[in-house]
């Protein structure tokens, strides 16, 4: 049905109107986007008006004919009562014809049923009849073997046998498989004991045959049996055959305990052995079923893998009875040699199977299995751990004690955490089944080994520092250095809980060392995994780069232990400054012309820094530790010396308004006049002055530059303008 098209001004299209999923809130918000309501409702009621009048015109174009309609309808109904009559009869016989096809098809599939039932039976019938004749053809061929007065098969010629035996297999195994198909019927249980009897005397000949093939070396007798298998389906009795009589004995012969433990290389001597005996007494054997090179493809025999299947089995059932001491985990090292030797006999093993196919059948044995099951290395990695892991922590637990002299690390605790990682790695360590867990021991040992640093840094208190009550310098630098001297070495050796500063600087040493080494070990890693095939190095190089980060994050705190350690140890003298105005209050003293002792003795453990980190720590480290303590130290002597100076001006002040309260302000002048040289006040500025001089060329010599030093610059100001007055 077509619509009225309406004008192009309708805000809507005429056509949406006749979408099967027409939805009207839906038609309403969309043109609503485009005009007000009251102009689409004018839309809506123009077009409604088109449609009335298109209704109104296809009512009058077809007007004829709904008129007509009711008068063509006129004498229908008799048209068809006559035409009822005869389709009723028609569908009788339409009825009758559909009974009688239906009766004669039923007639139809009964016979067919009966000839079906007919025909099973005799299939059956015939199976039979093909059992009872394979059973007398077969006993007719045993009881011909009797008559020429032999008392079994392998009386005869080989060759002759083999071949009796052969077409004896074939009839057999035509007679298993009708027997299997005839399966329930009576005749065949009647039949059952003949059976049981042919396949005995069959067993017993071809086992005979075989045996008497092996001990002459006869290949055409041995191929004609392992045929004759082979058809019957029993290639893993001959198989077991082999196992039995040409395997266990020699086993037997070979794998004896107290041959192997009479030794040191008797585990050694029965692996060689173990491995002659497939070239020496299995090559027919391979020949025959294709496992030698040099075998005729046309005459093999294929099915048989006496490799695995026989040879396998035997050894690994010899060694598991006999010697269950190889086993035994409780000496690792004993365990990881025997292991060794075990793995590269099995290796050796696999490289004399046939194909890749055996070799993966080999694998697949539950007694290669069960072999590899015996070695517990679970427990052999829990002693190892035990070695390795106990080492670190008895070094660990004697702290920071000193490395032997010659070891590229300084501190004990090192030196095992770097013999540890590559013992595990180590050829009388490592083992490739193990490499997971040695790897996880890896990161294991480094991260223990950080957290003992972080430990030592955030743990051990800092150094004890002098509460003497402060008292006046000595008047000479000798004597004071020499008292220095006993102090500075009570402090750097310190309680044992304390941490030196040589102590520091080998923990940042053996930090820097560590790091150096990862590319070491990373080699170490990648030489062990690609033996095993493993490829995804890259995981490998974020987990150490993880464990560098732990090293590298002890890094901050020992940075802050070693400034900490230093600012106390030179603060403490640098308080001495407050003891400058004694030296030349009333004292009658020359000007200074030197610094003071004590500013020797502050510098002296950040000069022995230095000396301690020469090839060592990295000098940017060293500088920086330096630059961080001066400034520490700069602060609080800035602090010191303003306080100094603030109360040698309020002394001055105090005596001058003494002076003038006792005789005048002109008995003051005339004896500052008679005077003439600097007042006591002016030596200590002066003095303090020197005193900051020498610091900042100290400073210079240390490498670094007094600008880098924060507040050094206001200490210069402070002091230069106080000495200016």
């Amino acid at each position: 049905m077509n619509l009225p098209k309406g004008p192009d001004s309708l805000c809507f299209d005429k056509d949406v109107f006749m979408k099967d999923d027409f939805d009207v809130d839906q038609f309403v918000s969309e043109c609503r986007k485009q005009v007000q309501l009251e102009e689409m409702r004018e839309d809506l009621e123009f077009y409604y008006k088109l449609l009335k009048t298109a209704m109104v015109e296809l009512i009058n174009k077809d007007y004829a004919d709904f008129v007509n309609l009711s008068t063509n309808l006129v004498g229908m109904d008799k048209a068809l009562n006559q035409l009822s009559v005869p389709l009723g009869q028609l569908r009788e016989e339409v009825m009758s014809l559909r009974s009688c096809v239906s009766e004669v098809i039923n007639a139809i599939d009964t016979q067919l049923s009966k000839q079906e039932d007919l025909q099973k039976k005799k299939v059956c019938v015939l199976r039979l009849i093909q059992v009872v004749r394979s059973v007398e053809k077969i006993e007719k061929i045993l009881n011909s073997q009797n008559s020429k007065e032999s008392s079994s098969l392998e009386m005869n010629s080989p060759l002759m046998a083999g071949q009796i035996l052969e077409r004896m297999a074939t009839e057999f195994n035509q007679l298993q498989f009708h027997a299997v198909q005839s399966k329930g019927m009576p005749l065949l249980d009647k039949v059952r004991p003949r059976i049981a009897g042919i396949t005995s005397m069959l067993q017993q000949s071809l086992e005979g045959l075989l045996i008497e093939g092996l001990q002459t070396s006869n290949v055409d007798m041995v191929r004609h049996c392992l045929r004759t298998y082979a058809t019957i389906d029993k290639t893993r009795d001959a198989e077991a055959l082999v196992g039995q009589v040409l395997v266990k004995p020699f086993m037997d012969q070979v794998i004896v305990e107290e041959v192997v433990k009479s030794t040191p290389n008797g585990l050694q001597l029965m692996f060689s052995r173990l491995l002659e005996f497939v070239p020496h007494h299995c090559r027919l054997l391979r020949a025959v079923t294709g496992g030698a090179v040099a075998s005729d493809k046309a005459d093999i025999v294929p099915g048989y893998d006496f490799m695995v299947n026989s040879v396998w089995p035997e050894m690994i059932k010899g060694m598991e009875e006999r010697l269950a001491f190889l086993f035994n985990p409780g000496n690792p090292d004993l365990f990881y040699q025997r292991y060794s030797m075990s793995t590269d006999f099995v290796r050796r093993f696999e490289r004399q199977c046939s194909s890749q196919a055996s070799v993966r059948r080999l694998r697949a044995h539950p007694s290669y299995v069960s072999f590899h099951n015996k070695w517990n290395l679970p427990v052999y990695f829990q002693l190892r751990y035990k070695e390795v892991a106990g080492s670190l922590e008895n070094a660990i637990s004697d702290g920071l004690k000193a490395a032997p002299a010659g070891s590229v690390y300084h501190l004990q605790a090192s030196v095992v955490l770097w013999s540890c990682i590559v013992r595990c790695w180590s050829d009388k360590v490592y083992l490739p089944a193990l490499a997971h867990r040695f790897w996880k021991l890896t990161l294991q040992l480094y991260s223990r080994y950080g957290t003992f640093l972080n430990e030592v840094l955030t743990k051990t208190p800092p150094q004890e520092v002098s509460k003497e009550p402060s008292r006046p310098l000595p008047s000479s630098a000798s004597s004071t250095s020499s008292r220095t001297s006993v102090e500075e070495t009570g402090s750097e050796s310190g309680s044992p809980a304390s941490l030196s500063t040589k102590q520091l600087v080998h923990m940042a040493a053996d930090v820097q060392k560590l790091q150096e080494q990862l590319p070491d070990v990373s080699d170490m890693l990648r030489q062990r995994l690609d033996a095993i095939g493993f490829t995804n190095f890259v995981i490998v190089e974020e987990a150490l780069a993880d464990s560098k980060a732990c090293l590298v994050s002890s890094i901050p705190a020992l940075s802050a232990r070693m400034t900490q350690h230093l600012s106390e140890r030179s603060c403490r003298f640098l308080k001495s400054a407050s003891e400058v105005p004694r030296l030349y209050r009333r004292t009658n003293k020359e000007a200074p012309v030197r610094s003071s002792a004590y500013m020797d003795n502050a510098l002296r453990p950040l000069h022995q820094l230095l000396s301690d980190c020469t090839g060592l720590v990295a000098t940017e480290t060293a500088r920086e530790w330096l630059r961080v303590t001066l400034s520490e130290c700069t602060q609080r002597y800035y602090e010191t010396i303003s306080e100094v100076l603030s109360s040698v001006r309020k002394m001055e002040e105090s005596l001058k308004r003494l002076k003038q309260a006792r005789k005048g302000a002109s008995a003051s002048a005339s004896a500052a006049a008679s005077n003439g040289g600097p007042t006591d006040d002016s030596k200590i500025r002066l003095q303090l002055a020197l005193d900051v001089e020498y610091l900042g060329e100290q400073i210079l010599q240390m490498g670094l530059e007094p600008a880098d030093i924060s507040m050094f610059s206001s200490l210069m100001e402070l002091v230069k303008e106080a000495r200016d007055q």
